[in-house]
């Protein structure tokens, strides 16, 4: 088992985003909000490289879980795996544990832990950024709903626990986007990042 939290720590670790922009010449972590999430990469670089780094995101967080369900008998490993995945995102190894805030990663664990909170999460999350251009808002919400569908659906208190631990770090991580959010200051989707 501690293999394994390893080893999906690690998987989460990747750094897609730092990657992709360093194969066009930045350095993403030195721009706009300087993380490595698909939000500072569609600011800095276009819709292209933050799709492609989007969809690795929640790739590497689903495979967190899906690989440790293959190996362990019960659920709770595999959901603690992509918990683990998710911190490897924030805190990556290869970034001198800096990251991104999760929330692609986050998305992909909810999805494999129960496709029916992931789903719904990233609906509410989605039409939250549609009517407000807000992602960290969006983000957030998405994040509180899955909280909320787990335990009005009573999932089992493990999952509640796992899912309110990776909420929690999905609002704790856009601290300064709420404290922006309140002064009016927060970038709206779109808008491009300033070097």
């Amino acid at each position: 088992m501690f293999a394994a939290l390893v080893l999906a720590y690690l998987l989460g670790s990747i750094p897609a985003g730092a990657w992709v922009a360093r194969g066009r010449g930045v350095d993403i972590q030195q721009v706009g909000s300087g993380n490595t999430g698909a939000t500072n990469v569609l600011r800095t670089l276009g819709w292209a490289p933050a799709v492609i780094v989007a969809l690795f995101d929640i790739f590497k967080g689903a495979l967190a879980v899906i690989l440790a369900r293959l190996v362990f008998d019960d659920a709770l490993t595999p959901a603690l795996c992509g918990l683990l995945a998710v911190l490897g995102h924030n805190l990556s190894v290869f970034l001198r544990f800096r990251g991104g805030k999760g929330v692609a990663t986050t998305l992909g664990t909810f999805i494999a832990i129960d496709p029916v909170i992931g789903l719904g999460a990233m609906a509410v999350g989605f039409v939250c950024i549609v009517l407000t251009r807000f992602v960290s808002a969006g983000s957030m919400i998405g994040g509180v709903t899955a909280l909320v569908l787990a335990v009005a659906m009573t999932r089992p208190l493990w999952m509640i626990g796992i899912i309110a631990v990776l909420a929690g770090l999905l609002v704790w991580r856009h601290r300064d986007n709420i404290v922006r959010l309140g002064s009016g200051t927060e970038r709206r989707f779109g808008e491009k990042a300033a070097p």
